[in-house]
């Protein structure tokens, strides 16, 4: 049996103060995306890290949006008939 994968390591907050009319653009965009604001300035961060060959490889990369996938076990799963 395999031990169980180490928890993944907590993220760093960081108070961002921000005019807020660039909030509330980017607001906006993150709703367009289906982002939070939050997740919004993450995205654009990494992009403009990416982009400069600043990012670093050790990074992980972003969480998927949406629902986790239900696990295979769970009853309430997809139907096996389709």
């Amino acid at each position: 049996m395999t031990p169980p994968p180490p928890p993944p390591p907590a993220r760093k907050q960081v108070l961002l103060r921000l005019d807020p009319a660039v909030y509330e653009a980017l607001a906006r965009w993150a709703g367009d995306e289906l982002r939070s604001a939050n997740a919004q300035i993450e995205f654009l961060l990494r992009r403009a890290l990416a982009e400069a060959g600043r990012l670093p490889g050790g990074a992980a990369p972003i969480a998927r949006r949406g629902r986790p996938p239900k696990s295979s076990g769970d009853p309430e799963g997809p139907a096996a008939d389709g």
